[in-house]
């Protein structure tokens, strides 16, 4: 009987310590990458078999909602707080410049025992104290800016053997940019899990971002496919654009899944909180596939700021997968990261923490409201002013409530009605 009383105990407490043991993190977000550019949402051109699997084995965000534009976004994800409040509502001319008090993922993650690590695309400023290595990301491997070749990037740089900034120093590297943003987070990760210690890895690739410049064998896949009659409405001048930035969707898939094997063989996949997600609507969707949406990036219409967001986690308790209604927003994230690798802060937070959600005890609040404000600074003036738009303004708004959208003060649409907004009943 004694014998069987310490082996419950004994057993007890090896699942109080499974249960104890932080999650690592794996964060993807693409750039410029719709809704509709995956095959799991209808693509009718471009298959993407990894993120498909992805997307079977995850809880989908459904209604989930970013900025239009890259910087406000990726500042709100990492902060869980209203972009505005960080000082980034544009891309460019100071205003995409995370304020040096802003405390990010990498930070409170950071402090909480992991090993944190940026790879890609940062976009928050590119000198001190902006830098992602010094906002709490230990290991960092980024290109400068808001894309490969723009000016803060070291100079004249490229999408294939490029240089990027390892740690604040230029390093020379070998293949395609995502290609290597991908392979320099799986080191990292190994190297991480060796160290018994959970880590984060924040991987934000460039692409499929302008200017257009994909792997041969991925552009020539696409234009194979475009070759066939069942596309001939399509512009012969748009067909080379669409399998350049296809091409380079279709090498993300590809990454995506070398990341999953990667995960499944080094067996961290059970203990691994893996998200997918884009920055904002696309740039190519509205002229071939918008997913049964109005708008693109930029805009204040669906299509502008409606995303993929995918989050597996195959020993977290999750529901099955499946489609999680309401409306969420990029806000939420880091909130729910949180709660989810058991770190307490005293940070306030914008975004609402959907671990519930996710665990199927409650629904996402019906009643709940969204805002989305955003700048983008007109070509003659690049300086603040009366009359410049990268001071934020009430009419570069919209409102999100239930099936209801109120664009600025000027257009109102019911979704439930009308999914594709043609029919303005303000």
């Amino acid at each position: 009987m004694r014998k069987l009383s310490l082996s419950v105990v004994l057993f007890a407490f090896v699942l109080s310590l499974s249960a104890a043991k932080q999650p690592n993190v794996v964060l993807v977000i693409t750039d410029d990458q719709g809704y509709g550019d995956l095959s799991c949402h209808g693509n009718p051109i471009l298959k993407t078999p990894h993120l498909d699997k992805l997307h079977s084995e995850s809880v989908r965000l459904t209604d989930y909602h970013v900025a239009p534009t890259c910087s406000p976004t990726r500042a709100a994800l990492i902060t869980g707080r209203w972009t505005n409040r960080t000082g980034v509502w544009h891309t460019i001319m100071g205003r995409s410049m995370l304020r040096h008090n802003e405390v990010t993922i990498g930070k409170i993650l950071g402090d909480g025992g992991y090993h944190t690590g940026m790879f890609g695309k940062w976009h928050l400023g590119d000198n001190y104290p902006y830098r992602p290595e010094d906002r709490g990301f230990q290991e960092v491997l980024r290109h400068g800016g808001g894309g490969v070749g723009q000016t803060p990037d070291f100079w004249d740089n490229a999408y294939f053997d490029g240089s990027y900034f390892h740690n604040g120093k230029a390093v020379p590297a070998k293949g395609f940019c995502t290609d290597v943003f991908f392979e320099e987070a799986m080191r990292f990760m190994k190297r991480s899990a060796k160290s018994g210690k959970p880590f984060l890895a924040y991987i934000a690739p460039n692409t499929p971002h302008g200017p257009l410049v994909a792997p041969e064998e991925d552009r020539l896949a696409v234009l194979e496919i475009l070759s066939s009659p069942k596309f001939k409405n399509i512009p012969r001048q748009f067909k080379g654009r669409l399998s350049r930035y296809l091409g380079m969707v279709r090498n993300i898939d590809t990454n995506m899944g070398r990341l999953m094997e990667f995960l499944a063989d080094e067996k961290l996949e059970h203990d691994t909180i893996l998200i997918f997600k884009t920055d904002n609507g696309s740039t190519h969707g509205p002229r071939y596939f918008n997913a049964g949406m109005r708008g693109q990036k930029t805009e204040l219409w669906e299509g502008g700021h409606r995303v993929p967001c995918f989050i597996r986690w195959p020993g977290g308790g999750f529901t099955k997968p499946r489609d999680i209604g309401g409306l969420t927003q990029v806000q939420d994230l880091l909130p729910t990261l949180l709660s989810l690798c058991g770190i307490k802060t005293d940070r306030r937070f914008d975004g609402m923490n959907l671990t519930p959600v996710l665990r199927g005890r409650q629904t996402v609040p019906e009643d709940r409201m969204l805002i989305i404000n955003y700048s983008r600074m007109p070509n003659f003036v690049n300086y603040p002013t009366p009359f410049s738009q990268s001071l934020m303004k009430r009419n570069q708004a919209e409102v999100l409530w239930k099936r209801w959208r109120l664009l600025e003060d000027r257009e109102l649409y019911n979704l439930e009605t009308d999914p594709l907004q043609k029919k303005n009943v303000i």
